[in-house]
């Protein structure tokens, strides 16, 4: 239990509490104005300065580290591991605590804030027996914030959570672990989760292009992978066998210098040869006319040149044959030359033939540097086109493998749930009956806690007629809050005290709010812890219970937002 509250701060209202049920209440005095509604009277500060004391951060929007209290500490003597300690802290030194009275602290009166925090949890929760685990653990922040519920976090919108912004795996890790049942099951839940977000994440980014296009299916991409690699593969055997000729060029240049003059000779000895065919027909027709023709060609021209002295016959006949003669020889002499060049061309052909044979092969079996920089550039394209299909492949695997592997263990956890509710029943059975009994003890129609095994882990419901109210549901936060004090006393866990903030029952009915805390009252009572409620007074004696007197729980000091210097550090800033 907390014994005092106080402050350097020399206007501070220090507080001092009992044992059970303990009220402070912030009053509206006579002649203040409406404007003055005691929400500035500090109600809501005592939480802050409770968890500013139980190693709460202090970032720079902290109240502690305002200018007008930075230089101020504040301290809480309680009860820890059954001792009596005494923690004081300040903003301007936040990262360290003052601790003294315990044994446990060994002589030390100086702790970090993160030391200090650890040996909360270890005596408030025993954490430090919590076996190590790879995923989410129970952390005494996450845990203490359950009894203590700060309306700045959003604490009072539903009972299974004390922050809105608590994430599931942190409220279903702390609640198994407070109700006694499995955690690590809800701890294995959220490595689903965290695996699920990196799959999401994953498919955000395919879908982005992060692999070139869309993913796409893993059978598809298979085969355009092999294909592609098989392709690649080739390729790199051809830059491997391949011999770079610096001559390449020239050579080339060469061999179609060689070609070029072959196709020539091979078309001069087109013409020779018909040159040699006319020549050769032209020989076999070339033969002087007969010698009786000759002779009638002379008789014929006596008659019809009468008068003019011809030739003698035999002078005519010796010139004709020497003509024929002629003729022969030179049709002779041009068929040899014919034949003569056709024979040195072909000759030539076969020597610039053999010449460009051998350097086709040359170029066959080498080739040019930048022929062979192109077949590296296209190694390298196509190695980047392989490695984006792997990348695909593999991202579509993940995608399609972790899905069904995620729905797998889904089922395996909610089947280690269901049996860890089976084995832990007379646990759980234990909470529903002791939120039931609170719940019946403030509404005739009593609610109740469900725990419901689902795919996404364990799921708090609490069934409550009219529970849509905001008032109804505050109720709900109050009989689980109960409930949570009842299993912790009886197992010896928790900080031994629960402090509810004004908050929890805004827009309850007055007679719940009074029928609340006399069932706070008498389950502290009870149960031997201790329950702090700060409360407008007006909200506090607008109904009565017989037999139950709420004065006698009310603190001497008494909050008001009338005077500058009515609220709880005794100044407005």
């Amino acid at each position: 239990m907390i014994s005092r509250i106080f402050s350097s701060l020399a206007t501070f209202k220090k507080l001092e509490f009992k044992p059970g049920l303990n009220i402070l209440i912030a009053q509206k005095e006579a002649g203040a104005t409406d404007k003055q509604t005691r929400n500035r009277a500090g109600k809501t500060s005592l939480i802050e300065i409770v968890h500013f004391l139980t190693g709460s951060d202090a970032g720079k929007d902290s109240l502690f580290r305002s200018a007008a209290l930075v230089d101020e500490s504040f301290g809480m003597e309680f009860d820890l591991g059954g001792e009596r300690l005494l923690v004081e802290r300040s903003g301007h030194h936040k990262s360290k605590v003052h601790v003294e009275g315990a044994s446990f602290l060994r002589g030390k009166i100086s702790l970090s804030n993160s030391e200090w925090v650890e040996l909360l949890g270890e005596k408030m929760f025993a954490l430090r027996q919590v076996p190590e685990n790879d995923g989410r653990t129970p952390t005494f922040r996450s845990l203490f914030a359950y009894f203590v519920r700060r309306q700045l976090s959003g604490a009072f919108t539903t009972p299974e959570k004390q922050a809105t912004m608590q994430q599931a795996g942190d409220y279903q890790v702390a609640l198994l672990f407070l109700l006694g049942l499995d955690w690590m099951i809800a701890s294995d839940w959220q490595k689903v989760r965290d695996r699920e977000k990196t799959l999401a994440a994953l498919k955000k980014a395919a879908g982005a292009g992060a692999f070139g296009s869309s993913v796409g299916k893993a059978s598809d991409l298979r085969t355009q992978l092999t294909v592609a690699e098989a392709r690649l593969q080739d390729l790199e055997s051809q830059v491997t066998a391949f011999r770079v000729l610096p001559q390449y060029r020239e050579m080339e240049v060469e061999a179609d210098q060689l070609t070029r003059a072959i196709n020539e000779f091979s078309n001069a000895n087109v013409i020779d040869a018909a040159a040699v065919r006319d020549l050769e027909r032209a020989m076999q027709a070339e033969a002087p006319p007969p010698l009786e023709d000759l002779e009638s060609l002379y008789a014929e021209a006596g008659v019809v040149l009468p008068g003019v002295a011809i030739q003698r016959y035999e002078d005519v006949r010796s010139f004709h044959e020497s003509v024929i003669r002629n003729r022969r020889d030179y049709l002779a002499g041009e068929l040899e030359a014919a034949r003569q060049r056709v024979a040195v061309r072909e000759k030539e052909k076969l020597r610039l033939d053999e010449r460009r044979a051998t350097v086709l092969g040359i170029l066959r079996s080498h080739g040019a540097l930048d022929q062979f920089s192109k077949l590296q550039g296209e190694v390298g394209r196509r190695e980047a086109e392989v490695e984006s299909l792997r990348q695909r492949f593999e991202a579509a695997e993940q995608l399609e493998g972790t899905k069904n592997e995620l729905e797998i263990e889904r089922n395996r956890l909610t089947l280690r749930l269901r049996r860890d509710f089976a084995e832990q029943k007379a646990r759980l059975s234990e909470a529903i009956l002791a939120f039931e009994e609170t719940s019946r003890r403030l509404y005739e129609s009593a609610g109740s806690m469900t725990v419901e095994e689902t795919s996404n882990g364990p799921a708090f419901q609490f069934p409550m007629q009219g529970s849509r109210s905001k008032g109804i549901k505050n109720m709900q936060i109050f009989c689980f809050d109960m409930m949570l004090m009842r299993l912790c006393a009886k197992r010896g866990v928790g900080p031994g005290f629960l402090i509810h903030d004004s908050h929890l029952f805004d827009g309850v009915d007055g007679r719940q709010v009074v029928s609340a805390l006399k069932v706070g009252a008498e389950t502290a009572e009870e149960l031997g812890f201790q329950y702090i409620v700060t409360m407008n007074e007006d909200d506090a004696f607008k109904e009565k219970i017989e037999g139950f007197d709420l004065r006698k729980h009310v603190l001497p000091v008494v909050l008001t937002d009338a005077r500058d210097d009515g609220g709880l550090f005794g100044f407005r800033f």
